[in-house]
């Protein structure tokens, strides 16, 4: 199974040098990695295209971005990797593995929040809680159909043939794209937490301090969990 590597990206020319260093010692290597931009204004683009990896220009927004890179995609399976996210060296042999069980349509890796300085494990524990208990509280009867609820720094993987099945991520959703696309997964099959751990930037917690950054988290996915997701992104400022 060839994966494929989509990363939705806006101004991410701090974060995209280390991550070309982790993607590059990959064993085995990805078959491809796409760079999906959304209109960035510093080098990003540049160095995407120095470090030999594929630019797909799209409008704006993190659910229109990772359609149209889904869209672009050769690769049987594909991974949504934000540029702040670090996969393990093994994580395409990961993906080939839990991908190979037909009962599971949806799946990621663990992640911990490590910044420069300390490991955040108060938020690393609630990230890793809410995947069961946001379901469980607001979704019951999908979360006993094998419902979890996954974000952008789990490193989601799923078969392209079943992303286009369901219709993707609603274009119009700028956050929170991926919880929709676990319910939308939910009627393929499985939605699975693999436990193999994935570094993500602690820089939201770094920006915000712990206390707002988990006020924000809880704030946005109550929104979304009882319907009112306009404009949901204006709770989460942007931080690159």
């Amino acid at each position: 199974m060839r994966t494929s590597i989509v990363i939705p990206m806006l101004n991410e020319e701090k974060a995209l040098p280390r991550l070309a260093q982790v993607l590059a010692a990959l064993d085995p290597a990805p078959h491809e990695v796409l760079c999906v931009d959304g209109g960035s204004e510093d080098a990003s683009v540049q160095l995407v295209q120095s470090f030999g990896w594929r630019v797909v220009h799209s409008p704006r927004g993190r659910g229109v971005q990772i359609n149209n890179g889904v869209a672009a995609a050769s690769g049987e399976a594909v991974v949504i990797l934000h540029a702040d996210t670090w996969p393990p060296t093994d994580a395409i042999a990961v993906i080939a593995r839990t991908l190979a069980d037909p009962r599971v349509a949806l799946a990621s890796f663990t992640p911990i929040i490590r910044g420069p300085d300390k490991t955040r494990w108060g938020t690393t524990a609630h990230n890793w809680l809410k995947t069961w208990y946001a379901p469980l509280l607001f979704r019951p009867r999908l979360f006993l159909k094998g419902a979890r609820l996954l974000f952008g720094d789990h490193a989601m993987f799923f078969r392209r043939a079943d992303f286009l099945t369901v219709g993707g991520c609603d274009p119009a959703a700028k956050v929170m794209e991926e919880a929709d696309l676990c319910i939308a997964m939910t009627q393929l099959g499985k939605v699975r937490l693999v436990p193999r751990a994935i570094e993500t930037s602690d820089r939201r917690i770094a920006e915000w301090g712990a206390l707002k950054a988990n006020w924000i988290y809880l704030k946005i996915g109550f929104l979304w969990a009882i319907g009112a997701r306009e404009r949901l992104e204006r709770h989460y400022p942007d931080v690159r």
